[in-house]
């Protein structure tokens, strides 16, 4: 692998990335009007939106089916959070009429971009679709003699791939599109990668080879791509020659912020979120990053929002035990971008997590932006919104019917909405009938159908097609060699080889999730099935996570806690760190920012599913043990007592969970599982237990006195269980257990 620097990713990768820098309406009536209110005022705001799913079928280029879905949370992100206007935003896709050849991209851009943004404007490009490299005739030293490029619908045809030139546009082209505009006010962002790509298990990613056929040798830039090169270079904006471009490239970007996908040597994922008719593409990365934005409470500095936005992408990659961490870059010499805000410009109406589209009698479509992708099957049906004015006042309520991808259907349960209309959740609706979906891989080979005939006989388990386009919770397979890799880079020790186990959607496997290698298919279901109940039991859990929408005033901090060799103790923020050291202890501070009462409960996941109970721990009585006062704050474990996290390595989640109103069930159930603990550790708290099948029992009593709570206000029918956002929140902290020496707990044989 290329020893590339993290400062140089963007250059090297999609892109020498060049240009960057990261209500009342009546639209029924007078939609040019509604227009000119979002859009009114400097400076003027520009996009070039490209998204290509369809490629000519040719070897090489395999279709994707999140991209079209990127460019439309971004476009609907850009105008009904930021103000664009509509006319200002051009979209090209294979599904419009203007087909996102190499052609028509160089044409918009030059066109929408450079020929109108005047200094102080605003300029948005955004590109998902495939990436990949070509030979770079003029290279940056360090890179291999490759340039990273973009992949147009017409890239690849059978002309030019037997000629070895393709009509990739290249990073070094973007680099000097983006140096001839006009403005400083520039955000490029790629949503592709560069590594190979391909699928693995039931996951695409966005890359394609360098290699044309059985070629060894690399793909060659097209003459038309090295003359258009020579072009811009002589123009009056730009005016290079081939040595200043070459040293421009080696210090950064051209202008503004980029965001990419994806480091140099990761793989971008173009994965499914939802389940059924709900199901849908995009990128891992443009649904963090907008599904972030339209949340985003307060103005936050574009080095504030990445930080989050890092952390968030990570947290849907890890779901699938993927490494995509995503990278961002400034000007050179213009550090002072990190404290603007994301596309230079401070939201223009309130966060929300949808936005009406349109209105038929008391009927809404809505679309559903800012709902987080492991909370999507609480809003199939059954959720309740607040319609709200741009400054965040209610004006009504609309009840969701159904939803197909991201948009939903609903019913005015009172209150007046237009399109333009903000939403903001007020119940979430889980699904009664919740159930874990399971993919069988095809390395079962001859078993597969025997498999898939015994877990039909494990209760609230679906079992789903592993074909890239319906999701997964997880996989089942047999452990082959060509896993290790993927072990390893998920940092989990391997299935044993040959042995039926659960793996993620991208064929990592799942901590001791496995069955022994003599069992029968039948055998190896039935060891399993506590796996199952484990799984099912998080991902209730999940639903339940709404940090972002909850109206609950609290405050989360996790600390890791390091000894040092002279006795001192060393604390780090592992909220914003998301590692610690096999070893450490760890503590989590809450705090009740309400002027009430909150029940408050602490429980870790590991990564096998197991849990740990940390809070309340009282033997006597759970529920006045998790009464925290309004403005007063707990410890947990509390002074006295440790929780140490071990090895191997692995990801744990920490979840607080606070509720305004009694949920007695759930907290008596938090504090069994310390007790056991207690028991199974020789009168030490900490160290998992293993629920197995009782996990789900945990979580839907949880779930059942928070649904209670709800109902006493009389919203819901009995199809879901609801989640007042006024009375309940549910926090997630995940993060990475790292060995950084042998002789940590749990390390010596990782």
């Amino acid at each position: 692998m290329l020893p590339i620097k993290r400062r140089q990713f963007l250059q090297f990768a999609g892109s020498s990335l060049a240009a960057i820098g990261l209500s009342q309406f009546d639209i029924m009536q007078q939609g040019d009007q509604y227009s000119r209110v979002l859009a009114q005022g400097t400076p003027r705001k520009l996009a070039l939106l490209v998204g290509i799913n369809q490629y000519p079928a040719i070897p090489g280029v395999p279709s994707l089916y999140g991209c079209l879905n990127d460019i439309e949370m971004q476009y609907e992100l850009l105008v009904n959070r930021y103000g664009f206007n509509p006319a200002d935003i051009i979209k090209i896709s294979d599904v419009e009429t203007l087909k996102p050849t190499r052609k028509n991209i160089l044409d918009a851009f030059k066109s929408h971009l450079i020929d109108q943004a005047k200094p102080g404007d605003v300029v948005v490009f955004h590109y998902s679709g495939h990436g990949s490299l070509v030979v770079d005739a003029d290279p940056i030293p360090g890179f291999g003699g490759l340039n990273g490029t973009m992949v147009p619908y017409d890239a690849r045809t059978e002309a030019n791939s037997s000629s070895g030139q393709v009509q990739d546009i290249m990073g070094k082209t973007l680099f000097l599109l983006v140096s001839a505009l006009q403005t400083e006010n520039v955000t490029v962002v790629l949503d592709s990668c560069h590594s190979g790509g391909g699928t693995r298990g039931n996951l695409v990613f966005r890359a394609i080879s360098s290699r044309l056929g059985d070629s060894q040798t690399n793909a060659r830039p097209s003459q038309d791509e090295l003359n258009y090169q020579a072009q811009w270079m002589k123009d009056p904006h730009v005016n290079l020659t081939v040595a200043r471009l070459n040293e421009l490239r080696q210090k950064g970007i051209a202008k503004g912020v980029a965001l990419g996908s994806a480091q140099i040597n990761q793989l971008a994922a173009d994965a499914v979120f939802g389940k059924g008719q709900g199901e849908f593409h995009a990128g891992a990365f443009t649904y963090s990053l907008t599904r972030y934005l339209w949340q985003q409470s307060a103005t936050q500095s574009l080095g504030t929002v990445f930080v989050n936005l890092a952390r968030i992408t990570e947290d849907v990659a890890k779901s699938s035990n993927m490494t995509q961490i995503p990278i961002q870059q400034v000007a050179p010499d213009q550090e002072a971008y990190n404290q603007q805000p994301v596309y230079f410009l401070n939201p223009a109406r309130a966060s929300a997590e949808a936005v009406v589209r349109e209105v038929t009698g008391n009927q809404v479509k809505f679309w559903l932006g800012g709902i987080s992708s492991r909370s999507l099957e609480a809003f199939q049906k059954g959720a309740i919104f607040n319609l709200v004015d741009a400054e965040g006042k209610v004006l009504g309520e609309v009840e969701q019917t159904q939803r197909s991808g991201l948009e939903g259907l609903g019913t005015i349960r009172r209150g007046q909405a237009i399109q333009g209309t903000l939403m903001r959740e007020q119940i979430r609706g889980v699904p009664s009938d919740l159930k874990l979906q399971v993919g069988l891989d095809a390395s079962l080979g001859n078993d597969l159908e025997a498999v898939r005939q015994a877990l039909g006989r494990v209760d609230r388990v679906e079992v789903v097609p592993v074909n890239q386009q319906r999701s997964s919770d997880c996989l089942l397979g047999r452990m082959k060699p060509e896993f290790v890799n993927y072990a390893q880079a998920a940092r989990i020790k391997p299935h044993p080889e040959g042995s039926l186990g659960v793996f993620t959607a991208g064929l990592a496997p799942i901590a001791d999730a496995y069955a022994s290698v003599e069992d029968s298919a039948e055998d190896a279901i039935a060891r399993l099935r506590p796996v199952f109940k484990k799984l099912l039991a998080g991902k209730l859990l999940s639903l339940m996570l709404n940090s972002d929408s909850s109206d609950l005033k609290i405050t989360t901090q996790l600390q890791s806690i390091t000894e040092q060799p002279d006795g001192r103790e060393v604390q780090t923020d592992a909220t914003t760190s998301q590692q610690v050291a096999a070893g450490a202890k760890l503590r989590v501070k809450v705090t009740n920012n309400e002027n009430r009462n909150l029940y408050i409960g602490v429980l870790v996941i590991d990564s096998a599913g197991n849990f740990i109970g940390l809070y309340p721990v009282s033997p006597d009585s759970a529920e006045a043990a998790a009464i925290v006062a309004p403005g007063q704050s707990i410890e947990v474990p509390e002074r006295g007592f440790d929780f140490t996290i071990a090895g191997p390595p692995g990801l744990f989640e920490m979840m607080v969970i606070a509720s305004a109103a009694p949920i007695r069930d759930a907290l008596k159930a938090l504090q069994q599982i310390t007790e056991l603990q207690v028991a199974a550790n020789q009168g030490q708290r900490g160290g998992t237990i293993d629920l197995g099948e009782d996990a789900v029992d945990v979580m839907a009593a949880l779930l059942g006195d928070v649904d209670r709570n709800t109902r006493a206000g009389g919203y819901l029918s009995g199809e879901v269980k609801g989640i007042d956002t006024n009375q309940f929140s549910a926090i997630s902290t995940m993060v990475e257990v790292v060995c950084n020496d042998t002789e940590s707990p749990g390390c010596q044989s990782s």
